[in-house]
C-alpha cells in the first residue's frame, strides 16, 4: 500500500471527499489501483492506494495535488510551501500557517507581526485579518525564512506572487468573499437559489473547499453574505469591502 497526504483539507460539510473522488477517477481511472480517502491530523487528506499500479498512482497523485512535508526535519529554509491559515486572530504577534508538519509533533509555522507590518503597513494583526478577509483554512503560498530545530520554531514569509495577489485583491475596487468549508459547486448553487448569480463577476477555486467570489461593481459583500450565508451552514466567510 502507498499513502500520500496531499495539500488539500476536508472539513466543514466534508463535500470535498466526493469531489476529490471524482478527480481521482479521472486521474487514475485507467490504472489497476483502488484508493481510499480519509482525513488525518488537522483535516489534511490522506490518499491510500492499493493494487498493481499503486506506485505509479502515488506519483501521479503527488504531481497533481502536492504532498505535505510530514517532518520538521524535511522543512528547509528558502523552500516554498502551500499552507493554510490556522487559528487566525488567536494571537497578536502574527498569523499561523499549517504547512503539514506532523513529526516529531504537529507544528504550525508563523508569519511574524514585524514581517506582516513591513509588507502590509502598520496595523494590529486582527485588523489586518479583517481588512484582507482572511479566514482559517484559506490556502496561501509561503517561503520558509527560519527553522530552529532546537526550539522547533518555523517562521515564514508570503511568496512574492502571494503578496501581489493579496494587494491586488485589496486595491481593485471589487468587493470579495472568501468562503471556506464547502466545494465551489455548493457556493454556485447558493448563488442561484438566492438569485445572486448575476451579482458575481468571477468565481475562483482557491482550493478543494475554498472559493473566492469577486463581486460586480456596486455589489456589496455584507448584503451577499446575509443572503447566501444561511445556505452555506458550517462555512467561514471572510470579506474584502470597499466603501460604496
Amino acid at each position: 500500500m502507498q499513502e500520500v497526504v496531499i495539500l488539500e483539507k476536508v472539513y466543514g460539510d466534508r463535500s470535498g471527499f466526493i469531489k476529490l473522488d471524482k478527480k481521482l477517477k479521472a486521474l487514475l481511472g485507467d490504472l489497476n489501483v483502488e484508493w481510499k480517502l480519509s482525513a488525518v491530523k488537522k483535516n489534511w487528506v490522506k490518499v491510500s492506494l492499493k493494487g498493481e499500479d499503486e506506485e505509479i498512482s502515488a506519483n501521479l497523485v503527488r504531481e497533481e495535488f502536492g504532498e505535505v512535508p510530514y517532518k520538521l526535519s524535511a522543512v528547509k529554509e528558502g523552500m516554498t510551501y502551500r499552507g493554510r491559515f490556522i487559528d487566525l486572530g488567536k494571537v497578536g504577534y502574527g498569523a499561523y500557517v499549517d504547512i503539514g508538519i506532523f513529526s516529531p509533533r504537529p507544528k504550525d509555522a508563523l508569519l511574524p507581526l514585524y514581517y506582516l507590518k513591513e509588507t502590509f503597513g502598520e496595523m494590529p494583526v486582527r485588523q489586518m485579518i479583517r481588512r484582507f478577509g482572511w479566514v482559517d483554512n484559506l490556502p496561501v503560498e509561503v517561503t520558509v525564512t527560519t527553522v530552529e530545530f532546537g526550539a522547533r520554531e518555523v517562521e515564514l514569509a508570503f511568496t512574492e506572487d502571494q503578496v501581489r495577489r493579496i494587494k491586488s485583491w485589496r486595491t481593485d475596487g471589487y468587493d470579495k468573499l472568501f468562503i471556506a468549508g464547502t466545494i465551489s459547486e455548493n457556493v454556485e448553487k447558493a448563488l442561484i437559489e438566492t438569485g445572486h448569480g448575476r451579482d458575481v463577476k468571477r468565481i475562483e477555486e482557491l482550493g478543494l473547499m475554498e472559493t473566492l467570489l469577486i463581486l460586480k461593481k456596486g455589489t456589496q459583500a455584507p448584503g451577499i453574505i446575509k443572503e447566501i450565508g444561511p445556505h452555506l451552514r458550517g462555512t467561514l466567510i471572510g470579506a474584502i469591502k470597499f466603501k460604496s
